[in-house]
């Protein structure tokens, strides 16, 4: 299985690099979404397939268990179809429509959670389901985004793939969710510019940096828990927006630059627009975009959801 999965190293990585236009503020952005299922999540899951096989932990008879908000289950999905190994996402009505359709075309099985946890989300529900089935399927193994110290270590190539495209960087801005790239980023990167100020960015009501949860309507930033992970992050700075800032974080990214891409992506423009102008943060910038906008047409890229979403935000019952 290793040399099958080998082949679609080539595939994975070494992403598009461009200089964003942008007045008074040097901004690049490593687009993300041209890895081989849209988004970065490939590099982690490769790394925890891959790792897994290499650690007899998976063998051809194994099942694949993955909790996910969608980039991460199709990832790990595709690549389960390719090594023919059966595959069981855990997933949430937050997930998009075209995720969700394709995740009951390629996987074995789909299992979707409908209650929230007490948080106000639905990862912690998610978690505890992926362990009741981990307990009940027997050669089962969990493709673990938020534990497994593989998932950070497959963005190495990314910090690496960095560090050669600049001989001088100021910061990165990288969203956080399950944190696989932020760790694996700064842990790798600061060993060789330990001057790059690594700069997260999150959503409000996610927990990560111990805010306040709040009933969260986006998926693929922030969290319900933080991250095991993490803690072997090296971040300088955190930006935290609100659920209608990353909207309109999008909206700006497609008519300022032309790039249609995903609630992240959003989020780590505006933050880096605002960064500039709050803290008049000069030199280089570089903005990890991790997917694409497409599986996001029927959320932040729609009026009606947008103007529902602000109605839901402004009732008390929005707090979890």
């Amino acid at each position: 299985m290793l040399k099958k999965l080998e082949k679609l190293a080539p595939f994975i990585g070494n992403t598009p690099l461009i200089e964003l236009r942008q007045d008074d503020i040097s901004m690049f952005a490593k687009l993300e979404y041209n890895n081989f299922t849209g988004s970065s999540k490939d590099r982690a899951s490769y790394s925890l397939i891959y790792n897994g096989i290499k650690d007899g932990k998976i063998n051809e008879n194994t099942t694949i268990i993955a909790s996910s908000s969608g980039n991460l289950a199709i990832s790990v999905a595709s690549i389960c179809k390719i090594l023919k190994l059966r595959f069981i996402p855990v997933i949430d009505p937050n997930i998009n429509s075209a995720y969700e359709n394709l995740l009951n075309l390629i996987s074995y099985d789909v299992v979707k959670v409908t209650e929230r946890d007490y948080t106000g989300g639905y990862l912690l529900r998610r978690i505890e389901t992926v362990d009741r089935l981990q307990a009940e399927i027997p050669n089962s193994f969990v493709a673990d985004q938020y534990s497994d110290p593989n998932n950070y270590k497959g963005y190495q190539g990314l910090a690496d793939e960095i560090v050669s495209s600049f001989d001088h960087l100021d910061r990165i801005f990288i969203a956080v969710s399950s944190s696989g790239a932020i760790t694996g980023i700064s842990s790798y990167l600061k060993k060789q510019r330990p001057e790059v100020q690594i700069i997260g960015v999150d959503v409000e009501g996610s927990v990560i940096f111990n805010a306040k949860p709040v009933k969260r309507f986006i998926s693929g930033i922030g969290a319900s828990q933080i991250p095991p992970i993490i803690e072997n992050a090296l971040i300088d700075d955190v930006v935290i927006l609100t659920q209608l800032d990353i909207i309109r974080g999008c909206s700006e990214l497609l008519n300022e630059q032309a790039i249609f891409a995903g609630a992240s992506s959003g989020a780590v423009y505006l933050a880096a627009k605002n960064y500039a102008k709050i803290y008049g943060a000069t030199g280089s910038s570089l903005l990890i975009f991790p997917d694409k906008g497409h599986t996001y047409l029927d959320t932040i890229y729609n009026k009606d959801w947008a103007a529902e979403l602000a109605e839901k935000l402004v009732e008390p019952a929005a707090v979890a």
